[in-house]
């Protein structure tokens, strides 16, 4: 047998399956024997319901006669794969009188269960092994106790349940690669440890356990760097003038090692630690243990994804078929298991959307003062962010008349006037202010919380963070480097652009001098022995009031985002929520609102056609309507939410002359009308003018 050099068996197809896919962790090791020009994958030989191995582990492939191999594919050849209608099935399912046949790939892609244990036997979908749950306690979705993503506690194929532990789910897949990297002596529960029960269980469900030592145990010298102790500073903002690797002990250029992961660390003075006994995290270890309920998991996760490399795989037990496995090289790349922690921002925030009980609060909003209503309701001692939110709306009369609002619409109103509040500095990309009446307030804080509830029960994309507040979030005030565009203090700006931009020492003295009395109460007066001195002190001024001077409102407002959770998620999965928090939606289309309403009762048919040229006309600039203002007029919304519509926006037919706009189920009602040019007219006029009121009562609510 002649081992595959790199790329020899790419082109050869499987004798078996036919396929010339080399992945070795799905369908085993490819092997070609050059003398007889015979492909097989080892699985397909493995499995194939004919053949035993009756050869010496050298003869052959892995022992199975080269001549057994010719016969069971000539068998092959007369039964009928159930899957593609091929010839040259060799796998059959062993339950009594099923005559499923079918190739070893096809059976992986019809949900077969292979038991690489015992006889090797195979199942077809209609007769493979399930878990029987007898009770089942859990009405919301739970984590997979290896990748953390929720699934739903209920077994079926993907889904597979510890036999030990009835807490513990996972995904095949996932435990599948934790069979691989810690083979039969190191693979057991993620919870209690049990290895014996649970790899029968596994193994009976057709997980492939390998016999041999953990892949991380394979490495020479795989923990060798552990005996060093770690000596680099990693913050983003070094002050050393030594260098990242530069240790003095000591002193405040002392290495101060992450107190968690003790794998990165900070010069004492880079992070603004007084003393070596003072506790310090990094970045990363910060975002996982701010919530205790994600410790274990987190750390659990880490240490089953991180080797993914897999290497020789051999089979669990002896049998009639394969007394000794030999070893066989494995590919490198079978699941990348890094792809599992790039989550949907949907996917998440409905995940934090379980905790919404069935109750619900009634809140009563005056949509011309929707802030201070918001802020009087927030803070009622009855209020309960993981109710459900009933909106009613009171009109700003002498009357007061109550009518249903709607929940989205009230929170993108909310989340206008919050990007516009005191709170807020800046144009576009806005960071925190520094606002006294608003800290005697504690508006910070209900600034955070309002964003939270807002995300959680289906409110918009905020979308006006700037990337140094993001990054204060996740990473850290210290580990994060503001830059010019953050300072929204005109004047503020010009004394950084002129110490940047001085020519000589004389020109950065100046401005010093003119300066010193802002300068020396914020502690940013430092020694100018050199003109490039004038870079840390301009770095120095900027930190200060972009970050330091702001340190109080930012923690406040910190507070209020651990509302629901939502501050973890954001720093256990920042890539998803960057795009909502510092960037506006995508702009709508016609295809967009296309797609997003659906046609519930469509008595006249025309009125589609109308609908699709009135969005394309829309699109086109052939109306003074906009796009938003279609999606304002039937939901109050002027985007998607990241977390969608609940219910989902429909459309239907009424005869009548105008568009309604029903915001609280999300339902537009379309007019009947015999010509598209009355259709457009009409649809112009009631959301232009539907639209104008609504305004019109905000501004005159302003102007007293």
């Amino acid at each position: 047998m002649n081992e595959n050099k790199p790329g020899d068996s790419q082109n050869l197809a499987c004798v078996f399956c036919r396929k010339n896919d080399d992945c070795a962790n799905k369908y085993g090791e490819k092997k070609t024997n050059e003398k007889w020009n015979l492909t097989v994958h080892y699985y397909c030989l493995l499995m194939s319901s004919g053949i035993w191995q009756r050869g010496e582990e050298e003869e052959g492939v892995y022992g199975f006669l080269i001549e057994d191999i010719r016969k069971e594919v000539n068998r092959a050849s007369k039964l009928k794969c159930s899957v593609c209608k091929k010839n040259g099935a060799s796998i059959g399912c062993v339950a009594p009188r099923c005559k499923r046949s079918y190739h070893f790939p096809c059976g992986l892609q019809r949900e077969c269960i292979f038991q690489f244990t015992g006889n090797f036997a195979s199942f077809c979908w209609k007769h493979r092994p399930v878990q029987i749950i007898t009770t089942n306690n859990y009405r919301d979705s739970i984590p997979c106790t290896i990748c953390l993503e929720f699934i739903v506690p209920v077994p079926t194929y993907s889904v597979l349940r510890s036999p030990c532990c009835k807490n513990a789910w996972f995904h095949r897949d996932c435990v599948q690669v934790q069979a691989i990297n810690a083979g039969v002596f190191f693979f057991r529960c993620t919870i209690c440890n049990n290895s014996d029960i649970f790899q029968k269980e596994m193994l009976r469900m057709g997980i492939h356990i390998p016999e041999k030592d953990a892949s991380w145990e394979l490495e020479e010298n795989a923990y060798q760097e552990l005996l060093e102790p770690y000596e680099h500073c990693d913050v983003r903002r070094c002050r050393c003038k030594e260098g990242r690797d530069y240790n003095g002990p000591d002193s405040k250029w002392e290495i101060k090692r992450c107190q968690c992961c003790g794998s990165s660390g900070t010069h004492l003075a880079c992070s603004s630690l007084r003393s070596w006994e003072q506790n310090w995290e990094c970045s990363e270890c910060r975002s996982i243990i701010y919530n205790s309920d994600f410790r274990k998991a987190k750390k659990h996760s880490l240490s089953n994804s991180k080797n993914v490399a897999i290497t020789d795989c051999l089979l669990e037990e002896s049998s009639p078929k394969l007394p000794r496995q030999s070893p066989g090289a494995q590919s490198k790349d079978l699941l990348r298991q890094g792809s599992k922690f790039k989550r949907d921002i949907s996917t998440i925030l409905i995940e934090l959307g379980f905790q919404i009980k069935k109750k619900s609060k009634r809140l009563c909003i005056k949509k011309a003062d929707i802030w201070n209503s918001a802020l009087d309701e927030f803070r009622n001692q009855n209020f309960n962010p993981s109710y459900i939110i009933e909106v009613v709306f009171i009109e700003s009369d002498n009357f007061g008349r109550e009518h249903p609002g709607s929940k989205q619409e009230f929170l993108s109103l909310l989340m206008e006037h919050l990007e516009n509040s005191p709170v807020f500095e800046g144009s576009l990309s806005k960071n925190l202010s520094l606002n006294s009446q608003a800290i005697k307030e504690n508006l910070y804080y209900e600034a955070g919380k309002m964003l939270a509830i807002s995300l959680v029960h289906g409110g918009p994309s905020p979308g006006f963070f700037s990337k140094t507040l993001f990054n204060c979030l996740v990473y850290g005030p210290e580990n994060t480097q503001p830059i010019l565009d953050d300072v929204s203090d005109f004047h503020m700006a010009q004394i950084i652009i002129r110490i940047k931009t001085s020519k000589n020492m004389d020109d950065l003295n100046s401005v010093i001098n003119e300066c010193y009395n802002y300068l020396e109460p914020i502690g940013c007066l430092r020694l100018i022995t050199a003109l490039t001195d004038k870079y840390m002190l301009a770095e120095d001024i900027l930190v200060y009031h972009v970050i330091k001077r702001v340190q109080a409102p930012f923690e406040s407002f910190k507070q209020g985002l651990k509302t629901l959770g939502v501050l973890e998620k954001i720093q256990m999965y920042p890539e998803a929520f960057y795009n909502i928090l510092c960037h506006k939606a995508e702009n709508l289309s016609a295809k967009i609102l296309r797609d997003l309403f659906t046609v519930h009762t469509l008595t006249s048919v025309p009125a589609l056609g109308f609908w699709n040229k009135y969005l394309q006309s829309v699109e086109d600039g052939k109306s003074a309507i906009t796009m938003e203002d279609i999606l304002v007029f039937a939901t109050g919304c002027s985007s998607i939410p990241p977390a969608g519509f609940k219910p989902t926006p429909s459309i239907e037919c009424l005869h009548m002359d105008f568009p309604i706009g029903n915001k609280c189920e999300n339902c537009l009602a379309l007019p009947i009308t015999s010509t598209y040019e009355k259709f457009q007219e009409n649809m112009d006029f009631a959301i232009k003018n539907t639209l104008r009121l609504g305004k019109e009562k905000c501004s005159h609510h302003d102007e007293h």
